[in-house]
């Protein structure tokens, strides 16, 4: 799978069922070459300028299954309060 097609996913916290955004970027081991963990930009922005500067850092280990057109990760409620 290409980075090109992660960014275009919606990212879905199974926990509560909220879209937490898109991927805008991504956190990888120099050394192993492996996605550590992906970044989010919340829903606030618009094309990167507008709106609430919100992001995420999402640890690769808390994804639970990538999809045709969703990323399912599982977060605990003290990341999605700063999500509001």
């Amino acid at each position: 799978m290409y980075i090109s097609e992660f960014q275009t996913k919606d990212i879905v916290n199974v926990s509560d069922g909220k879209k937490m955004g898109n991927i805008s970027d991504f956190d990888i081991n120099v050394t192993t070459g492996k996605i550590q963990a992906i970044i989010i930009s919340g829903q606030g922005k618009m094309l990167g300028f507008f709106g609430k500067d919100e992001e995420f850092v999402i640890p690769w280990r808390n994804i639970v299954k990538i999809g045709e057109d969703v990323i399912l990760v599982r977060m605990n409620k003290q990341i999605d309060s700063q999500a509001e």
